[in-house]
């Protein structure tokens, strides 16, 4: 469904379908189980009988905001009910105060960023029974030792750059004009003068801009490819951003009904156990609010298809390192896990890295 579809659909309801939809994805969420109109009239004031319930949660489901999950059933939400849930209908609920002093007596001072991201993950998924996830870059530690520049063919250039711990990256650049290895032999003892030494954190944009000038300065004729040869260098020394990648309570999705098919929860943690799944889940778009980021469902895959992600960035001065955040089953307690993830970002945020 598109975006615009899907504020349409937000517009038509009424403030009745909106209270329904609320307290169906609510008791769905405690429960577990499809929910009928009657459960509804019983346990939410809603100001209407049952059979009015029932006629509304069927125009909610014409909609594609609920769907029966089998006859006779009561309804569930649908990624779309949940979506509308979450932009319109979830309470900001703050922090228990418990919580807070938990997670705070859980940092000390000395620990180093690293134990304070495992423990304050460890506890998240304590208290949510749900897996969670971090990943910290390492794009920090890398300090750059020596770049060569060696001719391939008439159009190509491997590019080699060597860290000072000894990491070895090299590509292939592609160039328009190619000059020969004794100039490309000056172009990399150029670099090496600029880039010899600096951190691969310092490497932003005004510096490279700063490089190519400095370069151009030396001889016109280089001008026409330092474009791609820095451009090249910087996606290069860029891809050695290595992350750490931390989980907690990988196996707690068998204890959601949603999982007890050993084969889904197999299928489950086969996706968790590859570094390049977790990357592109954890850095996948979702709804955002505030420093927070959720994702309902994924439409390439199967099994996180019945998941969702919630995920917040951290800094240390100012400055993005990383993600943290959860995975569980789409039927999440979502307004109470965006609570602690708000507030444990907020706790990372202040804390001054230990190197």
């Amino acid at each position: 469904m598109s975006a615009n579809k899907k504020r349409v659909t937000f517009m038509k309801l009424t403030k009745r379908k909106l209270l329904i939809l609320k307290a169906v994805v609510n008791d769905y969420i405690e429960n577990a189980e499809p929910v009928g109109s009657r459960t509804l009239s019983r346990k939410y004031d809603l100001g209407v009988g049952a059979a009015t319930i029932r006629n509304e949660m069927a125009d909610l489901e014409d909609m594609g905001l609920l769907v029966q999950p089998y006859t006779s059933a009561g309804r569930i939400p649908t990624e779309e009910g949940y979506k509308i849930y979450v932009n319109n209908l979830m309470e900001d609920i703050k922090v228990d105060r418990q919580d807070e002093l938990n997670l705070l007596n859980l940092i000390n001072e000395d620990d180093s960023f690293d134990l304070v991201l495992l423990k304050a993950i460890e506890y998240l998924s304590k208290i949510t029974n749900y897996t969670s996830l971090a990943i910290k870059p390492r794009i920090i530690e890398y300090e750059i030792k020596h770049i060569q520049l060696v001719p391939v063919d008439d159009t190509k250039i491997l590019l080699v750059v060597v860290t000072r711990d000894n990491k070895i990256k090299n590509m292939i650049l592609n160039v328009h004009n190619m000059l020969s290895a004794d100039k490309l032999y000056i172009i990399s003892n150029m670099l090496n003068e600029k880039l010899a030494g600096k951190a691969v954190s310092s490497l932003d944009d005004n510096f490279i801009n700063y490089i190519k000038k400095e370069i151009s300065d030396y001889n016109q004729e280089l001008d026409d490819m330092m474009n791609s040869l820095l451009e090249g260098l910087y996606e290069n020394i860029k891809s050695m951003d290595e992350m750490k990648i931390y989980s907690k309570g990988t196996t707690n999705i068998m204890d959601f009904p949603e999982f007890f098919d050993i084969v889904k929860a197999k299928a489950f943690l086969d996706i968790l156990e590859k570094e390049d799944n977790v990357l592109e889940l954890i850095n996948s778009k979702g709804i955002e609010k505030s420093n927070v980021n959720i994702i309902i469902g994924n439409q390439n895959n199967e099994i996180m298809n019945e998941c969702s992600i919630i995920t917040a960035t951290y800094d240390i001065d100012g400055e993005i390192k990383g993600k943290f955040g959860i995975i569980g089953p789409k039927r999440m307690d979502y307004a109470r896990v965006y609570g602690v993830i708000n507030y444990i970002s907020k706790i990372l945020n202040k804390y001054k890295d230990k190197k």
